[in-house]
């Protein structure tokens, strides 16, 4: 009789032969050391940010998510390398938990199964709700990435709406299926705006996907500032700054997954990703951990693949369906709007609004710079009357702001200059007007809120 291992079980019948359950385990021992990889393989190396397979099956591509068996419970990871020798797995929730010989499967793509009833709730980049309430209603069909929409298939982008932020509603305002940048360094007020953006009643669904953010401000950021009004209408997808790369990756597909699915069912969606600039980070984390070089300060060429793949995704959709309006916060490294990564997006996006640290400095919120910011489809939400006046008012601030060291130095003097003395009497007018908190109400008529502001007495009449 063939030695067996000490593993397995010894009994043997009455004649001398191995008993039926002996030969099972050897068996099952056989299969196991032979054929793992046909259903799966085995971890060979492992590192702090992702481990490798020696092999696996022949069917597996990039994108695909495994599941590893470790000694306590399961985890998800997704294959984010190939080659000939050797599969890259990034796991969701690090590789702590990764010991050499574990086995992983396969289980191919990730699959969100969205309902309507899915508005209030708070999930996970996975989909998994983090909230207390009950456990998620599935759709019938599971909502997969489908891509952009074709080009030439696309509705027009052709009328404008009010988002009750009246510096954005006059200056850089906005049209369903827009596409637009809220540029920031930290600290600046750009989670305020977002909210204020948010609370639009424009829209039927609102999706926030919050990526990298600190976790202390998530349950902050949705009970006060967007308020349990506007949760109702809200899907959440949170990814915060302590979890795994792959999950502050995967968050922002996971949000416009759930964006697309409300688009499709003739919603107007408002989408806002909180920040792109994270997103980004963890696209370099993953990709420099599988040996990608970097080519732009840090970041790897496919992070600037990644970027337009998922912006393009939003926008209108096909005729007959719904839009998804995109607000994406950049979070500019050290106030400098020429980062790589600010560059890039701003470049995909139909406009972008520009905070000001010296404005915010002033305690004019929203600090917004209305002579950088930029709104690429405003002459569709502008009437002819209203976009005459904004060109004025453009000019006018211009006027004020080029002016200022000399004015500062004294040496300005009244009545040399018709237009300067118009600059200086009215524009700390209109910067009061633009003046916004999110406990204001919106704006219903930003112009006829500006126009009161702008009715004040003569400089001889204050003099009296």
């Amino acid at each position: 009789m063939n030695a067996m291992s000490p593993d397995l079980p010894q009994a043997q019948d009455a004649g001398g032969s191995e008993s039926r359950v002996a030969l099972l385990a050897r068996a099952f021992a056989e299969i196991k050391a032979s054929e793992p990889l046909r259903f799966g393989a085995a971890i060979s190396s492992i590192s702090p940010t992702h481990y490798e397979l020696s092999r696996m099956p022949a069917n597996v591509s990039i994108g695909d998510l495994v599941e590893h068996i470790s000694k306590d419970d399961s985890h998800i990871g997704e294959v984010v390398g190939i080659e000939r020798d050797r599969v890259t797995i990034a796991p969701y929730d690090g590789a702590s938990c990764a010991r050499i010989g574990d086995p992983v499967f396969r289980r191919g793509t990730l699959a969100l199964p969205v309902s309507p009833e899915w508005k209030g709730r708070v999930i996970n980049a996975l989909g998994r709700p983090v909230d207390s309430g009950a456990p998620l209603v599935p759709h019938l069909e599971a909502v997969a990435n489908n891509g952009t929409p074709p080009a030439l298939a696309r509705a027009r982008v052709e009328r404008g709406f009010r988002t009750g932020v009246r510096a954005i509603d006059i200056f850089t305002p906005l049209c369903y299926g827009q596409r637009i940048g809220v540029f920031a360094g930290s600290g600046v007020g750009k989670s305020t705006l977002l909210a204020m953006l948010a609370a639009a009643d424009a829209f039927d669904t609102v999706v926030v996907g919050m990526v990298g953010e600190r976790g202390r401000e998530v349950r902050e950021f949705l009970e006060d500032t967007l308020g349990a009004k506007n949760l109702r209408k809200t899907v959440a997808v949170v990814a915060t700054s302590d979890e795994a790369a792959m999950m502050r990756r995967r968050a922002p597909d996971t949000a416009m997954r759930i964006a697309e699915y409300f688009r499709d069912r003739g919603e107007r969606v408002l989408l806002i990703l909180d920040s792109i600039t994270r997103f980004a980070h963890a696209l370099r984390e993953v990709a420099t951990a599988t040996g990608e070089p970097p080519v732009a300060r840090g970041y790897p060429a496919s992070v600037f693949t990644a970027l337009p793949q998922l912006l393009e995704r939003a926008g209108p959709g096909e005729e007959g369906k719904g839009s998804i309006t995109a607000v994406i916060s950049v979070l500019v490294d050290g106030d400098d709007h020429n980062d790589p990564v600010a560059d890039a997006v701003r470049g995909i996006l139909d406009g972008h609004v520009v905070l000001d640290r010296a404005i915010a400095s002033e305690g004019r919120f929203p600090a917004i710079d209305t002579l950088a910011s930029i709104s690429r489809l405003a002459n569709k939400a502008w009437s002819n009357e209203e976009r005459i006046l904004v060109g004025k008012l453009k000019a006018m601030v211009a006027r004020f702001e080029e002016t200022r060291d000399i004015r500062l130095m004294g040496a300005y003097q009244a009545g040399a200059d018709p237009d300067l003395d118009q600059a200086v009497r009215q524009v700390p007018q209109i910067y009061k007007a633009l003046v916004q908190s999110p406990q204001d109400p919106p704006s219903r008529d930003p112009f006829n809120d500006l126009a009161r502001y702008l009715r004040v007495p003569e400089p001889s009449n204050v003099q009296q």
